[in-house]
């Protein structure tokens, strides 16, 4: 994945409710996850802003070695096949502890910007939306994974989150039922922390009515 790094344009989407990061990947694996994901968008154009300074990127546009960034703010922004993208979050902090494989807050912000995509992903995983889930996730705000105020979803658009979630082959008697098994897969705490399907989930579930 060729992409290029910039300091912090502006803090638009920034400054939102804090969380301690429970990803215990590497960087390595979150780096080949965002390529893959970047991959499936025919993402060109790549350029992740961090919050460095001028002198902290190298000529090929990489963040030089043992460049400590200020804050964990990190923005992903590139064109796509849906058109222009930008993603946007701060929300993970990395807390101390031999388990915490990347060492940057950064990096976990990425990597939840990672996941974030991979989710949107799924949400077409049976060829419903053609891509329309991404209107309205042109900025991830908030200091969140998951954009403030998106587009709405449709019903159908909705049930195939928590499908996608479930399992094709499982059993539900209604909307209120899929919710609830899908909350209980998505859970985070079933999901080393990764908060991204939750909160699919959580979408679906407000545009069906099944819950807050």
């Amino acid at each position: 994945m060729k992409y290029t790094v910039r300091p912090t344009s502006d803090v638009t989407g920034f400054g939102g409710t804090r969380q301690a990061s429970q990803f215990t990947t590497t960087w390595s694996d979150a780096v080949t996850l965002l390529e893959r994901e970047l991959d499936m968008l025919k993402a060109t154009d790549i350029v992740l802003e961090l919050d460095v300074r001028e002198r902290d990127i190298r000529m090929d546009g990489q963040v030089r070695a043992n460049t400590r960034a200020a804050s964990g703010r990190a923005r992903l922004a590139f064109d796509s096949r849906h058109g222009a993208l930008v993603y946007a979050t701060d929300r993970f902090v990395r807390q101390p502890g031999s388990r915490f494989r990347m060492m940057e807050d950064w990096q976990h912000n990425v990597y939840a910007m990672a996941k974030a995509l991979e989710a949107l992903r799924l949400v077409d995983r049976y060829g419903v939306t053609s891509g329309q889930q991404y209107t309205g996730f042109k900025a991830i705000g908030g200091g969140s994974a998951i954009a403030t105020g998106p587009a709405p979803m449709t019903d159908d658009e909705a049930l195939q989150v928590l499908i996608a979630i479930v399992g094709e082959d499982a059993d539900w008697a209604d909307d209120a039922e899929l919710h609830r098994k899908a909350r209980a897969a998505a859970h985070p705490d079933r999901r080393g922390g990764d908060q991204s399907a939750w909160d699919q989930v959580e979408l679906a579930g407000r545009a069906l009515g099944v819950a807050r």
